[in-house]
């Protein structure tokens, strides 16, 4: 006959009691932290006397406060967010690793300035930069856009045309290939004396450089795409009666295509390394330009932020051209991760 005591209760009970403190600390530990950390940068913001005179402390305490408790919500909401919530969780640790980041840089240039000013500007310094200079950076912004995408359109669309002609006829290849290799190893920027003497304008000059920078790896990728298709592919579609066209348009490119979008991705890179080359020799306009005025100026907290915001622009590109990659090659989609 089998016996019940409390203890048998309690002892059984205990294991789903540690697992149940386990999940929850591994749940909302780490959204926990991030909140901490975001509340230590606000308040050392708040309540801790800056060694300089910077006007936007108190803005930016108030802010990392209110950050703080959207973690705080979003960490005990997560379930009931969706997305967002998994999201949120998926990125705690960075929001901890951040958030502390953040209150030590604080620290250490405004409370205690043990980095050396004005090379090493506190955050509230980076905000004003936001706040007060906030049109001449966005005319800056708008104009390197401008000069980006205009070159880099004329270099893909040139460079493509190029590529799938290279791939396609050993004709054209004969004549290009040798002035390919000649051409494309040298670095963009190795033209500049030339560009500038050679075109009318800087702004047509840059356009070049850009062009030039993008066009490289987009023809050699391509090229390789078009050159890799399997003949088995143009053997069936010569069976059913297709004409060349037909097999350049329809088979070959959309085959070449995961090639195309690899050459637009490193075209992509070399393009804003050019920009920002270009803008500081000859373009008065754009975030090159900024920074060089900035660090003519010793303005280092401007020239912090130009690079914040250029590192954005170039990494929302790179999503956007993976964005579209993945639509248009639906079967590749997660392949090559951004």
């Amino acid at each position: 006959m089998s016996t019940y005591s409390v203890s048998d209760t309690t002892a059984a009970a205990a294991p789903r009691a540690a697992v149940t403190f386990s999940n929850l600390c591994g749940s909302y530990g780490v959204g926990l932290a991030a909140t901490l950390a975001w509340l230590a940068f606000g308040l050392s913001c708040l309540y801790w006397p800056d060694v300089g005179d910077w006007s936007r402390t108190q803005s930016l305490g108030i802010g990392a406060i209110v950050i703080a408790a959207f973690i705080l919500f979003g960490t005990f909401s997560a379930d009931y967010l969706g997305s967002a919530g998994q999201a949120l969780r998926k990125r705690a640790p960075w929001l901890v690793a951040f958030g502390a980041f953040v209150t030590l840089w604080e620290v250490a240039t405004a409370k205690f300035a043990w980095l050396p000013l004005p090379f090493f500007p506190p955050p509230q310094s980076i905000l004003e930069v936001y706040t007060d200079d906030l049109p001449k950076l966005l005319d800056s912004v708008f104009a390197s856009i401008k000069l980006q995408l205009g070159g880099y359109i004329i270099g893909a669309t040139v460079g493509f045309i190029t590529g799938v002609s290279i791939g396609w006829s050993q004709k054209i290849g004969y004549w290009v290939h040798p002035v390919l290799r000649f051409i494309g190893p040298l670095p963009a920027t190795a033209w500049l004396p030339i560009a500038f003497f050679t075109f009318p304008s800087s702004w047509s000059a840059s356009t070049f450089l850009i062009a030039l920078a993008t066009g490289f790896p987009v023809t050699v990728l391509t090229w390789s795409g078009v050159a890799s298709v399997s003949s088995a592919y143009y053997d069936v579609a010569r069976t059913l009666g297709a004409k060349p066209s037909f097999l350049v348009l329809k088979v070959a490119i959309p085959a070449a295509l995961p090639h195309v979008f690899v050459g637009l991705f490193m075209g992509l890179g070399s393009s804003f390394a050019v920009l920002v080359v270009a803008e500081m020799i000859g373009v008065k306009a754009g975030l090159g330009w900024y920074l060089q005025w900035a660090q003519g100026w010793a303005a280092y907290a401007n020239m912090y932020a130009a690079l914040i915001v250029m590192s954005l622009l170039c990494s929302g590109a790179i999503t956007l051209l993976f964005r579209t990659r993945d639509r248009l090659l639906v079967w590749q989609k997660g392949v090559v991760k951004w």
